[in-house]
C-alpha cells in the first residue's frame, strides 16, 4: 500500500520557525531560521523540498490515479521548485479553485479532450477573463503533459485545447499627453512621485513601493526587489533586475519628497506606511489618494497598468527604439512591442497619409 501523502507542519517556537514531518515511522523536526529573518512562505518552500522525495517513495504510476491526488502530490510539489513565490500563490489558487475542485476524484485515464474543452467553454460563459481561461488551458496541458512524462497515461487529452472566443478581453487604453498632465495636476507630492515613477520611469507598482532610499541614485533607481501581496520578493524576471533611468524633473521631485520624508536613511522605505516599519500598501494608497482625484477629472479608468503602458506608447511616439524601451521597463523587446506598445491614432494617420501621398506620386 502506498504511503499517505503528507504536507508537514510549520510553527513558531521561541522566535524560530520549526518544521515537522513523518519519515520512516518517526516524527522529524528541523529549525529553519528566525521568525524575524524568514517569512512563513519561505519556510514552507524549504519544507516542501524535504517532503517531495519522501512523498514520492513507493508511488506507482497508474491511469487510475485521481486528478486531485496527482495534482497535489506530483504536479504542484515539482513545479513549486521552479516557480517564484508570487507565481506559486497565483498558480496554486487558480488550479485548486477551478480544476481540482471540478475534477478531484476523476481518474487521469478517464479524461477526454471534449470534456476538458467543455470546462473552458463553461468558464468563458461564466464571465472569466480571457487571461484566466488561457491560464487554465495552460494548466491543463501542463498537468497532463507531466502525467504522460511520468507514465501515468499514454496521451495528453489537453494538447489541442483552445481558449474560447467568447472570453471577454479587457479594453486596453493608454493616456495621451494632455491626460497625463491632467493626472499629475491633481496629485499631491507623494502621489506625484509615485505616478511619475510609473509614467516617466516605466516602473511596476511592486517595484515602486519596494524602493528604499539607498536604491535611489542621482540618475537611476536600482531595482533589486519588489513587493507582491505584502511580501518582499525578487523582481518579476531576470530582465526586471535593472537600473531604471530617472529624468531630471523626477529626480528633483524625489529630492523634494526626501526632504520631508519620515526617515531618509538608506534602509528606510521611500514610501512608508504610517508606522514606518513597512512599505505603503499599494491598494490602500490607490483607493484613498489616487482614485478619488482621478475620478473627479474623468480619469477613473486609469490604473498602474495604464500608466506603464502609457510610458511605453509615449516613448514609441517620440521615436525611442524598442530595445531602449524594453531595458527601461525590465522585459524583452518582444513583450514591449506586442504587449505594451500601441501606435497612436496620430502615428497611424501619418502612416496612411504617407502611403496615399506615395501612391499619388506613382
Amino acid at each position: 500500500m502506498r504511503k499517505r501523502f503528507q504536507k508537514g507542519s510549520v510553527k513558531k517556537v521561541d522566535g524560530a520557525w520549526i518544521g515537522q514531518w513523518w519519515e520512516d515511522g518517526h516524527r522529524r523536526n528541523r529549525t529553519f531560521g528566525r521568525v524575524s529573518q524568514m517569512t512563513k512562505s519561505e519556510v514552507w518552500e524549504k519544507l516542501e523540498t524535504i517532503l517531495t522525495p519522501i512523498n514520492a517513495r513507493g508511488r506507482t504510476p497508474s491511469a487510475q490515479c485521481a486528478f486531485g491526488e496527482f495534482t497535489e502530490q506530483v504536479y504542484l510539489p515539482f513545479y513549486r521548485r521552479k516557480w517564484k513565490r508570487s507565481t506559486i500563490l497565483t498558480n496554486e489558487d487558480r488550479v485548486r479553485h477551478h480544476l481540482v475542485a471540478e475534477f478531484e476524484p476523476q481518474t487521469l485515464g478517464g479524461f477526454n479532450r471534449d470534456e476538458l474543452q467543455d470546462l473552458l467553454d463553461q468558464k468563458a460563459k461564466a464571465g472569466l477573463s480571457f487571461s484566466t481561461v488561457a491560464h487554465l488551458r495552460w494548466d491543463l496541458k501542463q498537468i497532463f503533459r507531466m502525467a504522460v512524462a511520468e507514465g501515468y497515461i499514454v496521451r495528453n487529452p489537453a494538447e489541442l485545447l483552445f481558449t474560447p472566443r467568447e472570453c471577454p478581453r479587457p479594453a486596453t487604453r493608454e493616456m495621451n499627453i494632455e491626460e497625463v498632465n491632467r493626472l499629475l495636476s491633481v496629485l499631491d507630492l507623494r502621489e506625484q512621485v509615485i505616478a511619475r515613477l510609473a509614467i516617466v520611469a516605466g516602473m511596476r507598482p511592486g517595484e515602486i513601493f519596494a524602493l528604499k532610499w539607498g536604491r535611489l541614485e542621482r540618475e537611476y533607481a536600482d531595482v533589486r526587489q519588489r513587493i507582491y501581496r505584502g511580501e518582499v520578493d525578487t523582481p518579476k524576471s531576470i530582465h526586471s533586475v535593472r537600473w531604471a533611468a530617472l529624468s531630471d524633473g523626477l529626480v528633483a521631485r524625489i529630492q523634494q519628497w526626501r526632504s520631508i520624508a519620515m526617515d531618509p536613511a538608506p534602509d528606510a522605505w521611500v514610501f512608508p506606511s504610517e508606522k514606518g516599519n513597512t512599505s505603503l500598501a499599494k491598494d490602500n494608497c490607490w483607493r484613498r489618494h489616487f482614485k478619488p482625484r482621478l475620478e473627479a477629472v474623468g480619469l477613473g479608468w486609469v490604473n498602474f497598468h495604464v500608466m506603464r503602458r502609457t510610458h511605453s506608447c509615449l516613448l514609441a511616439e517620440l521615436g525611442v527604439e524598442p530595445k531602449v524601451r524594453a531595458d527601461q521597463m525590465g522585459h524583452t523587446v518582444d513583450v514591449n512591442e506586442n504587449v505594451y506598445t500601441r501606435a497612436s491614432l496620430r502615428q497611424r494617420r501619418a502612416a496612411v497619409n504617407a502611403l496615399e501621398s506615395a501612391l499619388e506620386v506613382m
